[in-house]
């Protein structure tokens, strides 16, 4: 009995030592698409680009604002001296310039939503030839989207691995570009 104990005691440690050393041979990695891309140049020179459209309607959403605030402050102001009539008439004003507010904001949202996902589209191919060469390179048995893990170990992230890779990748595209 204490023999096959024994036995099956030393099978076990067989076995588990077998694990650990096929799993210490594998070759894991872990990957955050959008903090990659977020973080690269080439998003950065698209997020200037976006302001920049953009200037007119957040200049517009500043003006809207101001122009609430100083009829608010009239309001407080002037209030004993305004008429009923007047006073109607100023928040009534107030109140399109509101919804002319929010109107614009959401809207300037949308876009801008709309915009920087058209861009994450546009990039997920480069990112996925980034991520492959690096498979090839690194030699990888796994590379595994951070999103879905509740837990990795950060020596296993290669997230700015990516984002290097990436941003040569962009410095190459506006060489040639500029060439």
């Amino acid at each position: 009995m204490r023999l096959m104990t024994f036995a099956v005691v030393l099978g076990f440690a067989a076995v588990t030592a077998v694990a650990e050393e096929a799993a210490a041979q594998l070759k894991i990695a872990v990957v955050n698409a959008d903090a990659a891309i977020g973080q690269c140049e080439e998003f950065k020179s698209f997020r200037d680009s976006l302001q920049a459209e953009f200037a007119d309607e957040q200049a517009n959403i500043q003006q809207l604002q101001t122009e609430i605030q100083a009829l608010q402050q009239r309001v407080v102001d002037e209030r004993d001296v305004m008429s009923e009539k007047e006073l109607n008439d100023v928040t009534k004003e107030i109140e399109n310039k509101r919804i002319d507010l929010e109107f614009v904001g959401k809207k300037l949202d949308k876009d801008a939503t709309d915009r920087q996902r058209e861009f994450f589209d546009a990039m997920s191919p480069k990112f996925q030839a980034v991520v492959n060469d690096l498979i090839e390179v690194e030699r990888y048995d796994f590379v595994l989207a951070r999103q879905t893990l509740l837990f990795a170990n950060m020596k296993h992230d290669i997230t700015a691995k990516v984002t290097e890779k990436l941003n040569e990748r962009y410095a190459e595209q506006q060489v040639q570009t500029d060439g």
